[in-house]
C-alpha cells in the first residue's frame, strides 16, 4: 500500500500519531514476538545490501559500492548477531538478596536523522535497535537519499508486516525539509532524538532538551611512535582512510609520525598505494 507523502507539518503530526499507536501496541509484545520482528528486519536488510549499496552511490554520488556493502552487512547481521540474546522486554536482571529488579521499557518513538554520507547502514542499525528496545521509530533522511532511504524503509515494512508487527511502526519523513525536521524533533510526542551527520544538526539535537544522542565529525589522527609495527600500521592506515572514499568520520584523517619512522611508515604507505603530494596547491 502507497504511503501518504510526508510533505508538510499537518502530515507529519498525523504521522506521528500513527507511529506512537503502533509503539503501544509494540510494547506489549513478548521477548519471543520482539525477537522474531528483530530477526525478520535484520535479514530483508542484510538481504538487500548490495542493491541498497549500489543505489546510496548513484543517488548521493558518494562512497564506494563494495564498501557499502560491507556496512550495510554489518549493520544488519552483525547487529543482529550481537544483539539477538539479549533480553528487553520485563526484567532482565534480579537480586534477591537485596529484593531488586531490573525491568526494562520502552522510551516510545525515536526520531532519527540520517546523514547523507552513510544513509542505508546508519538507518539500518538504528531501526534495529529501536526495534530490539521495543521503541517505535521515524527516520528523517538526507534530501540527497531520499529515493534510498525510501526504498529500504518499504524493504523493512514489508519485513515487519510477514513477522506480525504493528503497522506504521518504522516511518520515514518522505519529503525532508529543514520545516519538518525541527518539527520532528520539537514535537512532544518524540521522547528521543539520534542523530548522525554534521555539527549544526548534532548541535541542535544535543541542546533540544531532549534525550539525545549525537554522532558527528570524528576526524581522528593517527599517532605513530617507534614501539609500532610500522608495515601493519602503515597497510591499516591506508585501508581505514581509503574504505568508503573515507566518508565514514571514524576512518583515519591525519597522521602524526615521531621523526624516526616517519620516512619508513611514509616508504610502507606508498607500498599499500597512499600517493605522495608534494605540491600543496594540487590539495
Amino acid at each position: 500500500m502507497a504511503r501518504e507523502i510526508i510533505d508538510s507539518v499537518e502530515k507529519l503530526e498525523a504521522e506521528l500519531d500513527r507511529v506512537r499507536a503502533a509503539q503501544r501496541e509494540f510494547a506489549t509484545y513478548t521477548q519471543e514476538q520482539v525477537d522474531k520482528i528483530f530477526f525478520a528486519a535484520a535479514m530483508a536488510a542484510n538481504k538487500a545490501r548490495i542493491p541498497l549499496a549500489k543505489m546510496a552511490v548513484e543517488e548521493t554520488g558518494m562512497g564506494l559500492v563494495e564498501d557499502k556493502i560491507i556496512k550495510n552487512h554489518y549493520a544488519a547481521e552483525y547487529i543482529y548477531n550481537a544483539y539477538k540474546n539479549t533480553k528487553t522486554c520485563g526484567v532482565i536482571e534480579e537480586d534477591k538478596a537485596y529484593g531488586i529488579k531490573k525491568i526494562a521499557e520502552p522510551l516510545g518513538v525515536i526520531a532519527a536523522g540520517i546523514p547523507t554520507t552513510n544513509p542505508t547502514s546508519t538507518a539500518i542499525f538504528k531501526t534495529l535497535i529501536c526495534l530490539k528496545t521495543r521503541n517505535g521509530i521515524i527516520i528523517s533522511p538526507h534530501p540527497r537519499a531520499k529515493k534510498v532511504s525510501l526504498h529500504l524503509i518499504q524493504l523493512i515494512n514489508k519485513a515487519l508486516c510477514k513477522a506480525g508487527a504493528p503497522a506504521n511502526l518504522v516511518v520515514t519523513v518522505s519529503a525532508p525539509s529543514i520545516e519538518n525536521t525541527n518539527a520532528m524533533m520539537s514535537h512532544p510526542k518524540i521522547r528521543m532524538l539520534v542523530a548522525t551527520g554534521g555539527p549544526a544538526i548534532v548541535k541542535t539535537v544535543l541542546s533540544s532538551g531532549k534525550k539525545a544522542i549525537g554522532a558527528g565529525a570524528g576526524n581522528p589522527p593517527v599517532v605513530v611512535d617507534e614501539t609500532a609495527d610500522i608495515e601493519k600500521a602503515a597497510k591499516d592506515i591506508v585501508d581505514g582512510c581509503s574504505f568508503d572514499n573515507n566518508l565514514p568520520c571514524i576512518a583515519e584523517k591525519e597522521v602524526i609520525a615521531v621523526d624516526s619512522v616517519a620516512d619508513y611508515l611514509i616508504f610502507n604507505m606508498k607500498k599499500n598505494g597512499a600517493y605522495e603530494v608534494k605540491d600543496p596547491a594540487v590539495i
